[in-house]
């Protein structure tokens, strides 16, 4: 029994094999995705960066968005923060949050659109 989805050579195109692997990121560059969608993939953690996709919210706010308790969404922005999904700014006593930038904003939008199609 044969199975169809191996080759039975090693490399057939070693010059699009070469060309390829030279266009891939760096090791540390698949490590840096892998954490950022492994980040996207909690339902609410996504919640949080979609309410912050056109305005910034201070946490009390995107607790109520999100229906979770302040305290929870305090620690999904501390995972969001560290991975720069999200940046925040102080006003005296309250801290604001958005996305951390335009990168940010686009993979979300396309992500959306995709699932929508």
């Amino acid at each position: 029994m044969t199975n169809t989805d191996t080759c039975e050579q090693k490399c057939i195109n070693p010059e699009e094999v070469k060309k390829t692997m030279d266009a891939m990121p760096s090791p540390e560059t698949v490590l840096g995705l892998s954490e950022i969608f492994k980040a996207l993939s909690d339902a609410s953690r996504i919640k949080i960066v979609t309410a912050l996709l056109d305005r910034e919210h201070c946490v009390c706010d995107l607790a109520v968005l999100c229906q979770q308790s302040e305290s929870a969404v305090s620690h999904q922005l501390r995972v969001l923060r560290t991975l720069r999904i999200v940046k925040n700014r102080r006003q005296g006593k309250i801290v604001y949050y958005s996305l951390d930038d335009d990168h940010v904003r686009s993979l979300l939008q396309m992500s959306i659109e995709h699932i929508s199609h």
